[in-house]
């Protein structure tokens, strides 16, 4: 077994803004695996940390992923326990192997690889002016989005009230579904009050109101919030089995939201959605601002998990972000994913 590392750089079509900054590039490793037992073939996956928010964003971190891979050569396979405080580069290794042995583009051989199913996916709107988010909104509802997620927290709160009040008084709650994403963009002081004046316009549920790592103020969020709340950062560097249990046990969220770059790789995310059905948690899967390789793999996932009846919107309509993404059999259709 051998893995080859290819350090990659993509470029955003509009900047992507969010409460923590705005990304114009989007650095990857491209991982390319070949194996005397799979003659003629090789694998893909992709490693790829976001800064100031993964838990394994290192400095070094291609040397790390160099030692992880030839760790991972040596052995056979992958020990998920060593890789587990780098959910990044154990997806990015877990998806290049599972590609390996499936061949082609496929990893995980689903309906939904073979083109029989699709996928529901959220129109992703990001934060910009007023003026900018309201044609962005526009834009999603006329290429056939029934649910759509926007990015709040940046501008000012009252501008973002105002554009969700002018959605709603033009587009009902049976026409679209409202997700909002805060990126932790409140405060504990203020976010129950702004909490208060989303539920007005229905919305389906905010994700990470606060910054993560407040157990305590956001169990109290959850306990008390008219809007239901999906955790998302919080997961972020939770790699333990019986962390994740205290997580949810404690906080009690309506919703988790599983990337699995950050949340654990495949292995990793498995374990959330054990344990969230455990404890009545809803869940979908969304992703990372990967490329093409990392989208392909979280969707197959995606379908792995839920199978070909997915009733929840997934987020997993970023393939078009960048302007030189790696080519991959996927297509959107209105709202809907394809693996062509």
């Amino acid at each position: 077994m051998h893995f080859d590392i290819e350090e990659r750089i993509f470029h955003f079509r509009q900047p992507a803004g969010t409460s923590r900054g705005v990304y114009k590039v989007r650095h990857s490793w491209i991982l390319t695996v070949s194996d005397e037992r799979y003659p003629g073939r090789v694998g893909r996956g992709e490693c790829a940390p976001l800064p100031d928010l993964s838990c394994d964003a290192l400095p070094d971190y291609e040397r790390v992923l160099r030692g992880l891979c030839e760790f991972v050569e040596q052995r056979g396979d992958v020990d998920v326990d060593l890789l587990r405080p780098y959910p990044s580069m154990l997806f990015g290794i877990e998806t290049a192997l599972r590609n390996l042995r499936h061949g082609a583009d496929i990893v995980f051989d689903t309906p939904f690889t073979r083109g029989e199913t699709s996928i529901p996916i959220n129109g992703l709107v990001w934060m910009g002016s007023y003026d900018e988010m309201l044609s962005r909104i526009d834009e999603k509802i006329k290429a056939g989005f029934h649910c759509v997620k926007l990015k709040i927290g940046a501008i000012d709160f009252e501008k973002e009230i105002d554009l969700i009040r002018h959605i709603r008084c033009s587009f009902p709650e049976k026409v679209i579904q409202l997700r909002v994403d805060a990126n932790g963009g409140f405060t504990p002081d203020v976010a129950l009050k702004r909490l208060e004046r989303l539920s007005k316009y229905d919305i389906h549920s905010i994700e990470q109101p606060i910054k993560q790592r407040q157990w305590k103020a956001m169990a109290e969020l959850c306990k008390y919030s008219p809007l239901p709340i999906a955790l998302d950062e919080e997961l972020i560097g939770v790699n333990i089995p019986e962390m994740k249990e205290q997580l949810l046990e404690t906080i009690c969220p309506a919703y988790i939201i599983l990337k699995p770059s950050l949340h654990g790789g495949l292995h990793g995310s498995e374990e959330w959605i054990r344990l969230a059905d455990e404890h009545g948690i809803k869940h979908w899967i969304t992703s990372a601002l990967e490329s093409n390789i990392g989208l392909s793999a979280i969707a197959q996932f995606c379908a792995h998990v839920y199978g070909p009846d997915i009733r929840l919107h997934q987020g997993l309509g970023t393939g078009q972000l960048f302007t030189d993404n790696i080519p991959m059999p996927l297509t959107i259709k209105g709202e809907r994913l394809y693996h062509d």
